[in-house]
This record gives C-alpha cells, sequence and structure tokens, in this order.
C-alpha cells in the first residue's frame, strides 16, 4: 500500500520506498533520519503566503527562462525569455497552470522561490554560519512570475516580472558582484553575521513594459552584455508552456487549446500534435531527452512522447502511462503540475481537488523505463499547516542517494523532502 501521512502530521522524507512523519515541523526529526545519511538539514523556510494567495495565485502562469545546456557557446552567454499577451477569454485557465516559483542551484545546495508579488527569498545551506534566508526585492522587480538559477554562471539568478528580467548575483567581502553601467542596484536582505549577500546587477527590459513568463507569443534571445532582446515570432503564438531537452536537441511547446508542438533545434521545424485530456498542465523530459513526460487537465493518465529516431529527426509516438490510482484513490479528475528527477527514477504530481483525506497532497511515484514507462505509487507527501495544497514544486539533484523534492506550501512553508532509495549507497 502506498504510504499516506495522517491529516495533523507532516513528511520529512522518504527512506527506500517508505515515508517518515513526524507530528509537526522539527530539524530533530530530519537530524535523525535523512540528516545523517546526507549531512545535512534543509530547514523549512517561512515566507508570506497570503501575500501570493493574494496576489499572485490568482494569475499563476506556467513557465521557466530557459536553460542554456547544450547550446553553442555564444547561445551560452544568452539568457533566454518568453513574454507573453493572455486574451481575455483565456484568463480563467491561469489558475490550473503551473507556476514556476521554486529552483535549486544546479551545482550547489542554495534553493531559490517565490515568496511573494515583489519578492524572491533564497536560502543557502551550504553556509553553515547563515540560518535565516536572504530576501530579494526592489523597485524594478514587480510582478514575479518566474526564476531560474543561471547554469553556468556561479551565484546568478534570474527573475522574470512585468517588464524584464532582474538578475541578481552572490557578492563577498573584497569581491563584489559587478553592475552593469547605468543600472541602479538594489542589495538584498540578509541576516546579521552573514559575509555574503546579494545584489541585482542587471535588468533585462521586455519590450512594452511585457510580463516574462513561460506563456508565451513570442520568443527573445538576450544579449546579457548590451541588456536588449531580439523577439522572434514566428510560430510561437498563445503558447503556455514550454521546455527544452536535456541535450538541447529538442524544444517543446504547448497551447492553451489542447494543442502542442516539438520543435528540432537544427532547423527550427516543427511537428503538431493534440490530445483529448484537456490542455498541457506539465512537462518533463526524460535525462537522456529521449522521450517527454506530459499532464492534461482533464486526466489522471499521463502521455509520453517516445521518439524513434536520433536528432533532428521528429518521428515519435505518444503513449499512455496509467496513474490510476489518482482518480481511485483521491477522486481527482486531473493532473495539476509534475515533476521528474534528473536521474528519471522519481515523479512528482499534484491533481485537482479531491476527497478529505488526499486532497492538497503531493503524490511521489518510482519510475522505471525499460524502455517504456511504468509507475509504482510510493505514497503522498502532506505539508504543514491548515490544509495545505502545493503552489509549487522542483527536485535537486545534488546528492547519490536521491534527489530533493521542495515544496512551497499555500500554508506559507518552503519544504525540502530528501527522496532516498539507493540503498546500496547509503552508510
Amino acid at each position: 500500500m502506498p504510504c499516506l501521512t495522517a491529516i495533523g502530521s507532516v513528511t520529512v522524507c522518504e527512506i527506500n520506498r517508505d515515508f517518515i512523519v513526524a507530528e509537526a515541523l522539527s530539524d530533530e526529526q530530519a537530524r535523525e533520519t535523512y540528516g545523517k545519511i546526507l549531512g545535512v538539514v534543509f530547514s523549512p523556510v517561512p515566507f508570506q503566503s497570503d501575500l501570493l494567495n493574494n496576489e499572485q495565485v490568482a494569475e499563476q502562469g506556467s513557465g521557466e527562462i530557459l536553460h542554456a545546456s547544450g547550446l553553442s557557446a555564444l547561445q551560452e552567454r544568452l539568457l533566454k525569455s518568453f513574454k507573453w499577451f493572455l486574451p481575455s477569454k483565456e484568463a480563467s485557465l491561469l489558475t490550473d497552470l503551473n507556476l514556476q516559483g521554486v529552483s535549486w542551484h544546479r551545482h550547489k545546495h542554495i534553493l531559490a522561490f517565490i515568496s511573494g508579488p515583489n519578492h524572491v527569498t533564497v536560502r543557502d545551506y551550504e553556509d553553515s554560519e547563515v540560518k535565516d534566508p536572504c530576501v530579494l526585492t526592489s523597485e524594478s522587480q514587480r510582478g514575479v512570475k518566474v526564476l531560474e538559477w543561471r547554469p553556468n554562471g556561479g551565484k546568478t539568478l534570474a527573475v522574470g516580472c512585468k517588464g524584464g528580467i532582474c538578475i541578481w548575483s552572490a557578492s563577498y567581502p573584497g569581491n563584489a558582484a559587478v553592475i552593469r553601467s547605468g543600472v541602479a542596484s538594489y542589495m538584498g536582505r540578509t541576516s546579521r553575521g552573514s559575509g555574503v549577500w546579494w545584489t541585482m546587477v542587471d535588468i533585462l527590459q521586455s519590450p512594452n513594459g511585457e510580463e516574462v513568463s513561460a506563456l508565451s507569443s513570442s520568443f527573445t534571445i538576450w544579449d546579457v552584455a548590451q541588456g536588449s532582446g531580439t523577439p522572434i515570432r514566428r510560430g510561437l503564438g498563445g503558447i503556455s508552456k514550454l521546455t527544452w531537452s536535456p541535450t538541447g536537441d529538442y524544444f517543446f511547446t504547448a497551447k492553451f487549446d489542447g494543442t502542442f508542438y516539438l520543435w528540432e533545434t537544427n532547423t527550427w521545424t516543427s511537428e503538431p500534435w493534440s490530445s483529448s485530456g484537456g490542455y498541457v498542465t506539465g512537462a518533463s523530459w526524460d535525462p537522456d531527452g529521449h522521450m517527454i513526460l506530459l499532464g492534461f487537465s482533464e486526466s489522471t493518465t499521463l502521455g509520453s512522447i517516445h521518439f524513434s529516431s536520433k536528432p533532428p529527426s521528429l518521428d515519435a509516438h505518444l503513449l499512455p502511462v496509467d496513474f490510476s490510482e489518482i482518480a481511485t484513490l483521491t477522486g481527482s479528475g486531473g493532473i495539476e503540475k509534475i515533476a521528474w528527477d534528473a536521474s528519471g527514477e522519481r515523479l512528482a504530481l499534484s491533481y485537482k481537488g479531491g476527497n478529505e483525506t488526499y486532497a492538497g497532497l503531493v503524490a511521489v511515484y518510482d519510475i522505471r523505463r525499460s524502455p517504456l514507462i511504468s509507475a509504482s505509487l510510493i505514497g503522498f507527501i502532506r505539508g504543514p499547516g491548515d490544509k495545505p495544497t502545493p503552489l509549487a514544486f522542483s527536485f535537486h539533484d545534488g546528492f547519490k542517494q536521491g534527489p530533493i523534492l521542495s515544496v512551497c506550501w499555500s500554508s506559507g512553508w518552503c519544504c525540502s523532502y530528501p527522496l532516498i532509495f539507493r540503498s546500496h549507497l547509503l552508510s
């Protein structure tokens, strides 16, 4: 039977398909369980969830500032973002889409998440002297929709908001971050005694003050050195979701009407697809970029697109992946958000509604690819507080023993859950 944390308790971690629980949020339980294995405790980070609930959740968008891995040296130096104009008839769909509000640094144990309409919170778990997070905010950073760490640029964070992208970098005593000429800089609020502070070093302004999000009607390549962007508008209108493959060979886009497109990035040709299960609510690539897993708004069955040939071929097949427990156990009728860890072995998903016992949980699956996808439900993660629901979540893949799943809960906590399942690596 899948693990289910009782109402009133909270999930701590997974250890070999068993979820450890506690009566309340506490670092003590974490130290006694996964702390002994990983050598670190990921303390929960509080934030003002009422700001998000009242001003931002009603206008959530799905998206991400793009990773540049697998691209050319020139593209590696560019940040990529997406902007959109949303027709009024589609505005009601926004509450169902994934807010890209949680991001782990690719190479360090540093977590960033959207903590308010104009705020981003950064928690550095590698700095043992700093227990409190740093809050990043400025007059230029309004209506935050998305954030992402620069893949190979040290401690640099891009924050997509209304009017463009704010770029923050870590500064150190004697080694302050370089601010682009003409940019009015701001420093993040951090705890006393910290030797590190965060500085806003650049603002990439979008044309006409458009919002930066993955709900896109144009594709812009940003020249970071010049602080300007060039929009490319061919065939990229009305987009609700987008993501690069890990190798950069393919590019996925989805639209509000339920159609979605696979692009190959050699000649930038595409193939259209459609679904009877509603519009795409989540899309995650497997580690090798050979397949992509899709969630749909009106279905508890996910779809997996498998490529039958090597890039740049677009020959592919869409196959169903059954997640029948979501309907039978929870009473839900559709997938809300999905996240797949970099090893391809753990999948997290949230769902619409649900009965009293299962409402507001995050389901965790063991995934096998041989070569088709098979899924086994491990259990459900329950957050802290009164009737919490997941606002956003993502994986951190910095440990050999398994990934870390971080979830921003509506109750005002960002909690991290180690999923430890590689038993031959445990001490």
